[in-house]
Order: C-alpha cells, then structure tokens, then sequence
C-alpha cells in the first residue's frame, strides 16, 4: 500500500506517528516544507520525503507536484494533514479514484452551505475524516457527515519526549521570583482563546501568602488583551513571551497550565504537553478540553468565560498543594496511557487499511 502524506509542517506527534507507521510496513512518501522543523525524524527513520511548500487553498505549482507524485508512485491513498493540503489534494486527484483522509483538528467552521468547506472536508472525494477528539465528531455530523466518514483519534504522544527546565532555569530567564507561584499558559492568543479572561481572573486571584505570576507564552493576537485594565501590580506580575519554540519546556516547569478558551477548541497540544510533565491543569467546557482534563481528577474543568469560576480554580489550586501534586501526577498517566503515540499509530494503520479495501 503506497501513501502519500502531504504534511508541510507536521509537529512531534505527527512526525512519530509517520515513523511509526513506516516502521509498521506502509510505504509512506512525505511532502513537507524543507524547513520544517523534525524532518531529522524522517532521515534517522529512512523514511522518503520531499520538500513542498504550498500557498493558499488554491495553488496551481502545489497541484502539479502532487499530481505528479501519485502516477510516479502510483499512490492508493492520500493522507492531509491541514485544509490547504487537503483542497489542493482533491483538485490534484481529478481524474483517479484515489481516497483521501483528511485530519480535523479544530471544531466549527465547516457549514454545508459554505462552498470552502463543499471543497475540502464535504468533497465526495474525501472518504474519512480523523477527527482528533469527539467534539469535532459531533461538529461534523451536525453539519451532515455521514457517521461511517468519520473516525475519532487522539493525538498521541510520550511523556519522554519532554523535559522541564528547571525552577531556577525559569525565574531567572523570565525575571520572576523564586518564591512565586507560577500559572503557565501557551498559545496563539487569538480573541477565542480567552486570555482577556485569564487576565480578568488573575485581578481575582489570592496573593496574600505568596506572589502569582502569569508566563504567557505565544504571539498576543487580541485586542482585548491590550485594554484589560491592571489593579495593583497585576501587570508587574503578568510576562508576555511572545512565540517561544521551546515553551514546552517552561510549561513543564509551572505550578498549574491554564488554557481559558471561549469556543471552538480541539484537543489542545499545550495542555497535553503540560499534562505530560506533571503539571494539573485549569481548562474550558469548549471543545475537546473535558475529553483531555478530568474534573477535578488530572485538573479542573470551568464555564468559558467565567473570570470568577477561573479564579477560584486558582485560588483553590494554589492553596492545596497536596492536591496539585496528586493531579499533576494523574495527568501525566492519563497521557501516557490513554493519550500514547502507540495507540495513534495503531488507530491510523486501521483506517489505511479500511479506507483501501
């Protein structure tokens, strides 16, 4: 069986979980920008790869290349990992009956009436949707997915693949105290991703016995962020990072991760990421994040939107250090053992096989 990935930037799960499938017999061939940043996966693996790099839904040069992949290899199955992959893998497939996956990794934004998505996720071309969590699932088929053209599978990882800094590592390099509480988050922070809330919550938060600082690692996209006000010396206290390629390492190094996202959530990487480490975490009725954090089990699971339900998770956290050590560690066996790179690879190399026979 012969597959074509066309992945462009595939983060740490994904390039695992294409080795694994490599080593598992499927004859992969990779498309992936040049630069992207584990490709040195593929080399140690020996598995084919090419550099592609493609520009918008609709890019004549990305279809030829692709075109001219699956009758070289004489493909049987396409596999995307993005929407722009996917709408230039339907348009480079005209002609074949070759079946193409595609990968859900965000809900909404999918609407029968919407001639983008008739294109890419409902194009009759298209004969299985991986779905990274159930929410995406249940998104889709209200919109009319057929049941049997979807397939739910977790994003998987391996705890060994992280490794904290230190404590000390992170106060010095982020100028925070070392008797600090530290509550991490990690994101592109989008109006969605409600750190406006965050923000509102840590004005709410304790810090009579010991100070709270915020670590927000990632671009600030919202400009609500820019005008949430700043009692006291909440803004002292409160580090922007910017986008951070190793923020792994500091989110492993926090008290507690929060993610306070108002809509439209998958199964967020950086809470798993966290979670992978040790460290409870605080996150939203939206989306996939009640799938990944068991209430009160691995961390806590709050309204969206609510600043005062977000603080007093905080508040709570922070105070019981017992219980914060106790999540932290069931959260890191939930990733290891319901969340495994293993069981990813097992998932995917039955929907190959499904979908070709």
């Amino acid at each position: 069986m012969r597959i074509l990935v066309i992945a462009v930037n595939p983060d740490l799960p994904e390039s695992h979980l294409l080795v694994g499938l490599h080593r598992r017999g499927f004859e992969l061939r990779v498309l992936c920008h040049p630069n992207a940043p584990h490709v040195n996966l593929f080399d140690q693996a020996g598995l084919p790869w090419e550099p592609f790099e493609i520009r918008g839904r609709f890019d004549p040069k990305a279809i030829r290349v692709i075109r001219r992949v699956l009758r070289r290899d004489a493909i049987d199955l396409v596999h995307t990992l993005m929407n722009a992959p996917l709408a230039n893998a339907i348009w480079a497939a005209v002609g074949t009956q070759i079946p193409i996956i595609a990968y859900r990794g965000v809900v909404g934004n999918i609407q029968w009436w919407n001639p983008a998505s008739r294109l890419t996720y409902l194009h009759p071309r298209v004969a299985k949707i991986a779905c990274v969590c159930d929410a995406i699932v249940a998104d889709l088929k209200k919109q009319g997915v057929a049941p049997d053209r979807l397939m739910r599978i977790y994003k998987g990882h391996d705890v060994n693949w992280y490794a904290a800094a230190t404590r000390e590592e992170l106060c010095q390099t982020f100028d925070i105290p070392r008797d600090a509480w530290i509550v991490a988050g990690a994101a592109a922070m989008r109006p969605r991703k409600g750190t406006a809330v965050l923000l509102k919550a840590a004005a709410q938060v304790e810090t009579a016995a010991r100070p709270v600082h915020y670590l927000l690692l990632g671009e600030v996209r919202d400009e609500e962020v820019e005008r949430v006000e700043w009692p006291g010396d909440l803004r002292s206290r409160v580090h922007f990072t910017g986008f951070r390629a190793d923020a792994t390492r500091w989110t492993g190094a926090a008290d507690v991760f929060v993610l306070p996202t108002l809509r439209r959530e998958g199964l967020p990487k950086a809470v798993i990421e966290a979670m992978a480490q040790g460290v409870p975490a605080i996150v939203t009725r939206a989306g996939g994040s009640p799938e990944l954090v068991r209430h009160e089990v691995d961390g806590l699971v709050v309204p969206p939107g609510d600043a005062i339900a977000l603080a007093s998770g905080l508040n709570y956290l922070l105070a019981e250090p017992t219980k914060r050590r106790a999540w932290g560690a069931s959260a890191q066996r939930r990733i290891a053992k319901d969340f495994n790179i293993s069981t990813t690879i097992d998932a995917y190399a039955r929907l190959y096989v499904e979908v070709t026979s």
